[in-house]
């Protein structure tokens, strides 16, 4: 299973980070985590399933774009990072 991090800003959502998960891409291994856990999903995915804006998310070291995340394949021991995407300046 695929182990998902939560980084601080999410902690008081999911305190006892990280989570294992299945799935072969990142989204199938998020949704196998919404589904124990439903109110996280909001935090991360938009209203359309999309992942939220300021939201990035990391697998095995790379940072994927926004717009492949969720379809970003993984392995069974892949390590997953979601965290604060930094914007302003």
């Amino acid at each position: 299973m695929a182990q998902i991090h939560f980084t601080a800003w999410l902690r008081e959502i999911v305190p006892d980070s990280p989570l294992r998960a299945d799935g072969t891409t990142v989204g199938a291994a998020l949704d196998a985590l919404f589904a124990e856990r439903p109110h996280v999903r909001g935090y991360v995915l938009d209203d359309q399933g999309c992942l939220r804006k300021h939201v990035c998310i990391f697998a095995d070291g790379a940072r994927l774009p926004s717009s492949a995340a969720l379809v970003q394949p993984i392995r069974s021991d892949s390590d997953i990072y979601v965290m604060q995407a930094l914007t302003g300046g």
